[in-house]
């Protein structure tokens, strides 16, 4: 496939994605039919299942595609605070808070106002666990970046334990978002600082 070609199928493929998000959050989940996809889309049904595959497949990329997003929220929360793991945590964890309840998708998926069934709940828990393992490895890449004290063992063990948490507090919001995430950073930051600096005043050395 030539790169031209592979652009436009990416661009295709998002369209029906951004498409399938758009009548979710119209009248739930449970009214898309590949042709009502299709037609919003501007494609197709042929190129729906060529792009996506099955209803399954779809409920699996529109939350992958969702989780996307959310990524790119955690790589700019380290990227304002390259030299402060606690500021850099507190940022990326408060701007997935803030996104989780602005996000029309995710109220749809896990409220059900606008008659989403349950289908679209399996990606984020009972088979949350590529997003879990996409989360921790973006998680663990950036942290890398930081000098911190704590062994492998126990950097790997807080990360997840990170991960998991955020994704409870995004599927049940436990209130103010800059609060919970700075309670969660410090806790991390503290237990991943075992020695050196990895606070306000710099990069840890």
């Amino acid at each position: 496939m030539t790169t031209t070609h592979a652009v436009a199928a990416s661009t295709t493929r998002q369209r029906i994605l951004d498409a399938a998000v758009d009548l979710v959050t119209d009248s739930g989940w449970s009214s898309i039919t590949m042709g009502s996809l299709a037609e919003r889309a501007g494609v197709s049904r042929q190129t729906v299942y060529n792009e996506i595959g099955t209803r399954s497949d779809l409920a699996d990329a529109v939350v992958l595609d969702e989780l996307g997003r959310f990524l790119a929220v955690v790589e700019h929360g380290f990227d304002q605070h390259p030299r402060a793991l606690d500021a850099a945590l507190r940022a990326a964890v408060q701007g997935v808070l803030e996104r989780a309840a602005d996000s029309a998708l995710l109220r749809a998926t896990v409220t059900g106002t606008t008659g989403a069934d349950t289908e679209l709940l399996p990606p984020l828990t009972t088979r949350a666990s590529s997003l879990i393992e996409a989360a921790t490895s973006v998680v663990e890449a950036r942290i890398g970046a930081y000098a911190v004290g704590a062994s492998a063992a126990t950097r790997a063990t807080v990360i997840d334990m990170l991960v998991r948490t955020v994704l409870s507090h995004v599927m049940q919001p436990a209130g103010d978002e800059r609060r919970t995430a700075t309670r969660l950073a410090d806790v991390v930051a503290g237990v991943l600082a075992c020695h050196g600096q990895v606070g306000d005043s710099g990069r840890a050395t």
